[in-house]
C-alpha cells in the first residue's frame, strides 16, 4: 500500500514540474507588457534620476529587439 501511495504522488509531481517549466517561458507579448510596463512607470515618476540611464537603455534595447522580431515576422508572412 507504501508503494502505490508513493507511486501516486510522484506521478502527481510531475506534470506539477512540467506545468511550472512551461509557464517560465518569456513571450514576445511578455517583452510588449515589460515595455508597456516601462512606458507607465516613467509617466508616473518612479525612477530616481540617477537609474534613467539604466532604465533607458534597457527600454532601447527592448525596443530594437521588438521591433527586428516584428519585421521578421512580417517578412515571414509575405514570404520575402
Amino acid at each position: 500500500m507504501t508503494d502505490n501511495v508513493e507511486q501516486n504522488t510522484a506521478e502527481q509531481e510531475v506534470p506539477a514540474q512540467a506545468t511550472q517549466e512551461a509557464s517560465n517561458d518569456l513571450t514576445i507579448n511578455d517583452l510588449n507588457a515589460m515595455k508597456v510596463i516601462i512606458d507607465i512607470a516613467s509617466s508616473r515618476g518612479a525612477f530616481k534620476p540617477n537609474e534613467y540611464a539604466a532604465v533607458g537603455q534597457t527600454y532601447t534595447k527592448l525596443t530594437a529587439f521588438l521591433d527586428q522580431v516584428a519585421k521578421q515576422a512580417e517578412t515571414a508572412k509575405t514570404g520575402a
